[in-house]
């Protein structure tokens, strides 16, 4: 729908202009009308649902405004004289329009109009948003001595009926908490609380419930982008800061996970009286992923471990006289489900920080693996449905798969694992590959 617009919009002023060249005549009545007319349909189109209102349809809005405005005003008022025609004032006039037409479409462009996943559990969801400050830990990446606070973002079964498993996300490198809303609210609708974090600093951006803004922090973007530039690092360099990066993330889900639960215990909130504290599941994606195995190893209160496309870094260890990573001996004992994409999938057999993740790592034979044959590595995210554009940009190119198969296919799975695991419901025997 965006496309057409720009196109109609760009073809009709084009041809105002063409014919204004062609009969040497401003043709400022047929040019009022056109964009009176304009103004009109688009808000048919908003009032008919056929243009989903957002905020990013706004400035291409206000711009209809002033030109049909502006045209009205050009209508009713008496024409004293009649200007020179000037085919280079034409010409000019359309390139300028033409240009800022395209400017003001630029936020529907990069964010679309989108159908949501279908929602298939039986439970309404509702929502909820949490700020906590942790008061034993400081603030690393601000210069003031500030306690680190941690916003999350609850999906809940909004009738409650009983109680239900808590399943805690973490998000990739430089993702937000909504990263994978649609899994959010499909594990909601069949029974599920779930809180997803976002790790200030780490996230894009994060806003408190006191509306405290925290964005990524400039230092740590490099480091991930410098990290993913072969040989920018030495190996010892390289495991040092994913160590760093692991432990802020498990830390920040340790005193979330702990505060949920003791909020389960004393408080009667809407949300924590939901939770059931002996199920739970924690599961993300990248770096989110990582830190999920790694708490898995922390934790003896986490039942079912879910990794998204992460290699494990928390398996792994660095010999300095060598200067080679290794793998740890230990066997990982809780339930465990990998997906990956080709774009991790390709990694598993090579000797980068994916070691830890090949299949024949007998530490892990007892977990699943599936891999989603033509995916890249946000395809396992909802960034591809609410922007396309910006998805194939930060992942190198347009991804193989179907986008909706890819994230619907995941959800599903997902349900199915914790559903199997948390719930003992139905037996879990994922395909290898999707």
């Amino acid at each position: 729908m965006e496309i057409l617009i720009l196109i109609v919009m760009l073809v009709f002023e084009l041809a105002i202009a063409v014919y204004s060249i062609a009969t040497k005549q401003s043709q400022s009545k047929i040019k009022s009308w056109m964009r009176i007319t304009t103004f009109i349909v688009f808000i048919m189109l908003i009032l008919g649902k056929i243009v989903v209102w957002e905020y990013t349809w706004g400035l291409f809005a206000g711009l209809l405004s002033i030109l049909a405005f502006k045209e009205m005003v050009a209508l009713l008022r008496k024409q004293t004289h009649t200007p020179g025609y000037k085919v280079y004032s034409t010409i000019l006039k359309f390139l300028l329009l033409a240009l800022t037409i395209v400017v003001t479409l630029v936020p529907v462009l990069l964010f679309p109009q989108y159908k949501l996943p279908q929602v298939t559990g039986p439970y309404a969801v509702a929502t909820a948003i949490y700020s906590y400050v942790d008061m034993n830990r400081i603030e690393e990446f601000t210069d003031r001595e500030n306690n680190r606070f941690v916003n999350v973002e609850f999906w809940y079964p909004e009738k409650a009926d009983g109680t239900y498993p808590l399943l805690v996300f973490s998000h990739g490198a430089f993702g937000i908490k909504a990263s994978n809303t649609s899994t959010f609210t499909e594990l909601a609708s069949h029974g599920y609380v779930v809180v997803s974090i976002d790790h200030p600093y780490h996230s894009f951006y994060t806003i408190s419930k006191d509306r405290k803004i925290a964005t990524v922090n400039p230092e740590y973007m490099q480091e991930v982008n410098n990290a993913n530039k072969a040989g920018f690092y030495s190996l010892g360099e390289y495991f040092e800061l994913t160590q760093k990066w692991i432990t802020l993330r498990t830390d920040d889900m340790d005193f979330v996970m702990d505060t949920i639960l003791e909020q389960a215990v004393q408080n009667k909130d809407p949300v924590y009286e939901r939770i059931d504290i002996q199920k739970i599941g924690v599961f993300g994606h990248s770096m989110g992923g990582a830190a999920s195995v790694a708490l898995g190893r922390e934790r003896d209160d986490i039942d079912a471990v879910v990794n998204i496309d992460a290699p494990f870094f928390s398996e792994l260890s660095y010999d300095e006289a060598a200067n080679e990573l290794s793998v740890k001996s230990e066997v990982y004992t809780i339930p465990l489900l990998n997906i990956y994409s080709d774009d991790v999938w390709v990694q598993l057999d090579s000797s980068s920080s994916y070691i830890a993740n090949k299949i024949s790592n007998e530490n892990f034979k007892g977990a699943y693996t599936v891999h989603f044959k033509g995916a890249k590595h946000l395809s396992l995210t909802d960034l591809p449905l609410f922007s396309p554009i910006l998805a194939d940009l930060l992942q190198g190119g347009k991804a193989d798969i179907d986008k909706y198969y890819a994230i619907e296919t995941q959800n599903e799975l997902i349900l199915r694992f914790f559903d199997s695991v948390l719930k003992n419901q139905g037996q879990f025997a994922p395909k290898a590959t999707y």
